[in-house]
């Protein structure tokens, strides 16, 4: 079991930045993919970024692309999006999520692939 905490969102204006971080309980996120969704009410809950540092691997959605950075802190057990010239559209409840260790080495981007979540945090982007 492992435990996900979400900080770092907020308001911030069109062509702002914000880094989000995803804080573990445990000591092993070289062993799990992690990913970043996003979820605007009524909607369903959609692949952000993902990282496998196993695997050594990344992947982002097309909409973020070029933008955001997904990056591993393995000392500080953490898992941090820097959103850079963030957009309206990119207002949401954002969430990490992890998956069982030693799974799979690539990053996972279906909800059902991920086994653990935290509960969130906003980020809202004013136009």
């Amino acid at each position: 079991q492992v435990q996900l905490e979400e900080s770092g969102g907020g308001l911030v204006q069109t062509g702002g930045t914000l880094k989000l971080s995803c804080k573990t309980s445990d000591r092993s996120l070289n062993t799990r993919a992690v990913g970043w969704f996003r979820q605007n009410p009524g909607k369903e809950r959609q692949f952000v970024a993902g990282i496998n540092w196993r695997g050594g691997v990344l992947d982002y959605a097309d909409s973020v692309r070029g933008r955001f950075t997904i990056s591993v802190d393995i000392s500080r057990n953490t898992v941090d999006l820097q959103m850079n010239n963030l957009k309206p559209e990119d207002t949401a409840d954002y969430y990490c999520a992890a998956n069982n260790p030693k799974t799979r080495p690539d990053v996972p981007m279906i909800v059902g692939d991920y086994n653990y979540w935290g509960q969130g945090t906003q980020v809202t982007v004013s136009s």
